[in-house]
């Protein structure tokens, strides 16, 4: 399947698709690693959140945010 075929898909067909992917890789057991500057950033953010110098926005403000 390639790029043209899954733009003929719906909205609706493409992320049923996506789902199933994920689930199908939920069931793979080869293990891969997480690169170190993703591991980086999730410290980072934990160290944000026990300080208390972590900001929170709804789903809604982050919404609109994408919208500008």
């Amino acid at each position: 399947m390639d790029t043209i075929e899954i733009m003929k898909m719906s909205v609706v067909e493409r992320l049923q698709t996506m789902e199933a992917l994920w689930d199908s890789l939920l069931d793979e057991k080869s293990e891969i690693e997480s690169p170190k500057w993703h591991r980086n950033i999730i410290e980072e953010r934990k160290r944000k959140i026990e300080n208390g110098k972590a900001e929170f926005i709804s789903l809604k403000e982050l919404k609109a945010s994408r919208k500008s």
